[in-house]
């Protein structure tokens, strides 16, 4: 049985990741890691230009919203990816219709518990087919703005403690927004506010990209989206494939019958790779990078410890949310965070060699000045993350998503 070593998953992590051999576009860096990671905005901004050779802001936005060649949708683990359009559809049938069904008996049930309406059924399939009518008449809006169209988007839900006390209010515009980007029916687009934003307009799919999601089966679109991981990702584990998908295992397991993967061995256990993808890499050139929070390649295995080693609880938060890592040729020997002032600032936690350090220290110096006068807080923070930003005041997010 092949047997692949942690040295060469990690030049392999460097050449497919597009770390060590940079792409020139945004739609390349998102089709090359099966979607860029975008539940915090910031993320998918600082992980397209670590892979994007001379990236500016506007290049990701003009492909998100003038060009609309990839686009922010929900995917797998209920996470929201930006991926190239063409693989929109992949996401959608693999994962998010598995959401739909209990998204809209939780609805009914939230509308029902809060005395909203009787038949909480009738009112979700009203106001979900109005909203939509007036999406489509405004091109594009913010749920405020849907909100004078459909006045049932105003009403709240309150949530309460054992004890009695509020625990939270929800709007009802966030939940009948999730259910129709859930149904692939709407979609998130240019936010209301800079780059990192989260209030989104929203706008019908069909609109937005130029034609509803293309109809797949389930089945063809996990073994579709289970090829591409593991082009990029592979070797990995059947535990790092049913966390990276979200799926059952007996489905990951259909999957990989389906596109005929090979079982290999790494120093885990076994493993996985496609059949054409058993020859050696060539050793990619030096490389090091600084990751956003939740980038992709940090978030991409279940099983770390062949390019995190034991560094997990100062770099994850206590949810498994990767913070901001510094990287050296395929190991994560660091991490790195913002002060108020704008500098970036890292600390190590392997030694790296002199040279190293210096080159750590250039690449942090571009970032704060690609970043620009944003100071970019991560919305799951590492302990790392906390330590070396000693940011003052609460995280700046300009807006909620609805």
């Amino acid at each position: 049985m092949r047997h692949v070593s942690n040295e060469e998953r990690r030049q392999r992590l460097g050449l497919r990741h597009r770390l060590a051999d940079r792409v020139t576009t945004v739609e390349e860096a998102a089709r090359a890691m099966v979607g860029l990671h975008s539940s915090d905005p910031a993320t998918v901004y600082l992980s397209a230009r670590a892979r994007v050779s001379g990236m500016k802001q506007d290049d990701l936005e003009a492909a998100l919203y003038d060009q609309r060649t990839v686009v922010r949708i929900l995917g797998m683990r209920r996470t929201m990816f930006v991926v190239p359009v063409e693989l929109a559809p992949l996401l959608h049938f693999s994962s998010t219709v598995a959401l739909m069904a209990a998204e809209r008996r939780r609805l009914v049930r939230m509308v029902e518990d809060a005395g909203i309406a009787r038949d909480g059924e009738a009112w979700v399939d009203d106001t979900t087919k109005r909203t939509l009518s007036a999406l489509r008449a405004r091109d594009e809006a913010v749920a405020t703005d849907l909100t004078k169209d459909v006045p049932e988007l105003g009403e709240k839900i309150t949530f309460y403690k054992k004890d009695g006390s509020v625990s939270a209010t929800v709007g009802m515009s966030t939940r009948v927004l999730f259910l129709l980007a859930a149904e692939g029916k709407i979609v998130r687009g240019r936010p209301k506010g800079s780059w990192v934003s989260s209030l989104y307009r929203w706008a019908p799919m069909e609109q937005w990209v130029g034609r509803p999601l293309e109809e797949m089966t389930r089945p063809e679109a996990q073994a579709d989206l289970l090829r591409l991981w593991l082009a990029a990702f592979g070797p990995g584990t059947e535990l790092d494939m049913k966390w990276w998908t979200g799926w059952p295992v007996t489905q990951v397991r259909a999957a990989l019958a389906a596109i005929g993967a090979v079982k290999v061995e790494v120093e885990s256990g076994r493993a996985y790779l496609l059949p054409g993808d058993l020859d050696p890499v060539a050793p990619p050139p030096h490389w090091v990078s600084l990751l956003p929070g939740l980038d992709p390649t940090t978030m991409g295995w279940k099983e770390r410890e062949w390019y995190l080693g034991p560094h997990a609880p100062r770099l994850f938060d206590r949810n498994g949310n990767a913070g901001q890592t510094v990287w050296v040729n395929g190991r994560v020997v660091g991490g790195w965070g913002q002060r108020a002032t704008g500098e970036i600032v890292w600390d190590l936690l392997e030694d790296v060699g002199a040279e190293v350090v210096d080159e750590i220290g250039r690449h942090a110096e571009d970032l704060r000045l690609w970043i620009g006068d944003r100071v970019v807080i991560p919305r799951f923070r590492s302990p790392m993350d906390a330590e070396l930003g000693e940011l003052q005041g609460r995280r700046s997010t300009e807006g909620d998503d609805a």
